[in-house]
């Protein structure tokens, strides 16, 4: 299962990771992102210790999806040494997301 994230942790969970880092930017209300959140659980699980894999829920947390511009849910944002290297909104098929995942 993803980890969650917030405005207060992000930069310890996300920034400093020494692995990848894949961020679910999500929200209760939304239709598409209950179709993604199996998906998401399932590159969790397969993730291991390559790469770490967390939801951050919007309405609860506007600070650091405003820093990076997300403005649509969900969005999908990996992070490789604290830098964005890939970013994905929508839905899309696991293979979209796991090969965002770099050394994978």
């Amino acid at each position: 299962m993803p980890r969650i994230t917030t405005d207060l942790n992000f930069e310890s969970d996300v920034l400093n990771s020494p692995i990848p880092v894949l961020v679910n930017f999500w929200a209760p209300w939304c239709a598409p992102c209950r179709v993604v959140d199996p998906i998401i659980d399932t590159i969790s699980q397969k993730a291991g210790t390559q790469a770490t894999v967390f939801r951050m829920n919007v309405d609860e947390n506007s600070l650091i999806p405003s820093r990076y511009g997300i403005t649509a849910v969900p969005t999908i944002v990996v992070f490789t040494k604290g830098r964005i290297t890939r970013e994905i909104v929508g839905v899309e098929r696991e293979e979209v997301y796991a090969g965002a995942i770099p050394l994978w």
